[in-house]
Order: structure tokens, then sequence, then C-alpha cells
């Protein structure tokens, strides 16, 4: 094992994977010689020269409508779009091109792009860079959505997206970048559509992904004083996710919240609790319940940003809603 940060983690995996295989390219805004955005393709350039790290115009249209052309090409780039909120400018490329070209020409195609994209609130950024999105993309037939929570993941499922022979987006919660957390020097396969079990109980089971996953384990902690043990799933990836492991922990538990960053209303969550009232009705014992953002922007100042991303006193609040 060996401590690192969870950015530190994904560029070891770009490292890695552009070591293993010389069609993986990267490119984006600042991705080269600064180093991205938040420093987490730092030290790429120096290693794997101009041709294969590259810096881009402002325009995300024009990225990842290369990098569709890259992968049809032959190519696996990892394009970086700095901020989630800025993916609105590539939808074309990203849910007309990308998601469609396989089905579009009959199989002969396949499309191994992995978009990253940083995603939520924690620094105070505003509504125009701190918006949770990956509702939006992983309601698109053709995209793969994935959202690392931990160190570990960050690195296994940043590999996984490259490997993949579709296009994969890899959305990375920003409040995350810095925090440190265990890296294996020998790293086991993660199977994108596999969620973690992070925590076992036995009286609800709190179903998340990325930053939120820690907050769910405080709200967990906190329950645990009060004789209440409740699981808690990560999800990890998003589309597809793992229908089996969340209705297997409903089984179990009886009890299902829904917690997530992004607003709660049309949400992963909603698509969650939808499916689990259809196929887990049986094992439900009490009301389904979905914490997320409420509907409106996320704001600038500090303390209306830290009561508009939901916290463990709201996760722990929604297990004993579910419980009473």
């Amino acid at each position: 094992m060996s401590e690192v940060r969870f950015g530190q983690a994904i560029n070891r995996a770009l490292a890695d994977a552009m070591a293993a295989d010389e069609s993986v390219v990267l490119f984006g805004e600042d991705v080269a010689a600064p180093g991205g955005p938040f420093g987490v393709t730092r030290g790429l350039l120096d290693r794997f020269g101009a041709e294969r790290v590259r810096d881009t115009p402002i325009s995300e249209a024009a990225i990842v409508g290369a990098a569709v052309g890259a992968a049809m090409s032959g190519l696996k780039p990892v394009v970086e779009i700095m901020f989630m909120d800025f993916v609105t400018l590539s939808m074309d490329a990203l849910v007309n091109q990308a998601a469609k070209a396989r089905f579009m020409f009959g199989g002969q195609y396949a499309l191994p792009m992995v978009v990253r994209l940083p995603h939520g609130g924690g620094i105070n950024a505003g509504p125009q860079h701190s918006q949770c999105l990956e509702a939006w993309l992983a309601h698109v037939p053709g995209l793969k959505v994935v959202c690392p929570a931990t160190v570990a993941d960050a690195y296994a499922l940043t590999r996984a997206a490259i490997a993949d022979p579709d296009p994969v987006i890899v959305v990375e919660n920003k409040s995350l970048y810095a925090v440190k957390g265990e890296l294996p020097e020998s790293m086991p396969n993660v199977t994108i559509g596999k969620a973690d079990i992070a925590r076992p109980g036995r009286d609800a089971t709190i179903v998340t992904y990325g930053a939120m996953r820690d907050v769910s384990l405080a709200a967990a902690s906190a329950l645990a004083k009060d004789g209440i043990e409740a699981e808690v799933v990560d999800l990890r990836s998003l589309q597809p996710w793992d229908e089996t492991a969340v209705l297997a922990s409903l089984a179990r538990t009886h009890r299902l919240v829904i917690a997530h960053e992004a607003v709660e209303a049309f949400g992963i969550g909603a698509e969650i609790a939808a499916r689990m009232a259809d196929i887990g009705f049986d094992e439900l014992d009490g009301p389904i319940v979905r914490v997320g953002a409420p509907f409106m922007p996320v704001p600038f100042a500090k303390e209306l940003e830290a009561r508009y991303r939901p916290d463990a006193t709201r996760i722990a609040d929604a297990v004993r809603r579910t419980l009473a």
C-alpha cells in the first residue's frame, strides 16, 4: 500500500495506461504544461511528450468532437473538460455521435474514448462551476458513467474506463482531489457496473456515490450510536448501475435511502427509487427516501453552499424517517 491523494491516483492511472498502450492520448484545456486546472495531469507532458499530451483551444465542442474522430481512427483518447458544467457545450458530439456510433455503423466501430468531468461543490465556485449533471449522461444509451469515491477506485475505474471499448464518462468530485487514501501496489480489476458495500448493516440501506460516500459513512456512524446499523452501498458506476447489489442490500435491511449531491428532482436517486419500488416492493418495510440538493442553482456563498449540499445529519434523518 502507498498513501496518495485522489487526484494523484487518477494521474497514476493515466500514466500507467499511457505506458502500457501507445494509442492512449490525452488532450484538453491546459492539461499539458499547466497540468490541468486541479493538477491531475501534472508531469504527463514531460513523460509522454507533446504528441500524446496536448493542450487544446477553449472549445469543449471541439475537444469532444476531436475525441470522437480520434477514437474512430484507432486511438484511445482521454479528454478533460475543466468543469462538468461545460459539458453542455459538447453534447452534440457526445450524445449524437459518440454514444450512437456503434449503433449507427452496425457495430463496425468501437469508440474507446474517455471524458473526465470534475463535478460538485465544496470549493465555492458558484452556479456555473459546481453542478452535478451525471443524470443527464446516464440517460443516454451508448454512454457509460462511473463516479469513483475512493483513492483506489479513482485509479481502478479510470483504468477500466480507458480499457473499455465504448465511450465512458468519468465523473470526479472536485472536493475529493486532495483527499488521501491507500492505493495498493497491485490493483485488483474493478468492473464497470459493480457496486461496493462500504459498510455492512441490518436496519437500512443507504445507496450513494462520489463525495456522498464519506458523508453517508459519517451518517451511518452517527446512527450506530443510537443502535441503528445502516448499510452503505457505493454505486461506483451509475450507468450501468448494480441493480442486483442494491436489491440484495434491500432484502437484508428492508429500508432504502438514496443520497447524492446532485439536485434531487429527476436524478439518479429517482431512477433507483422507481426501480426498487418495482422489483423490490415485497422487501420494503418503509418508504424509500431520497436525499439530494434542492431544485435551485448552486450558491456562491460558503454558508449557503454548505446548506445546499446534503450532509450527514440530513442523511441520518432520512434513515430515521424510513424507520419510523
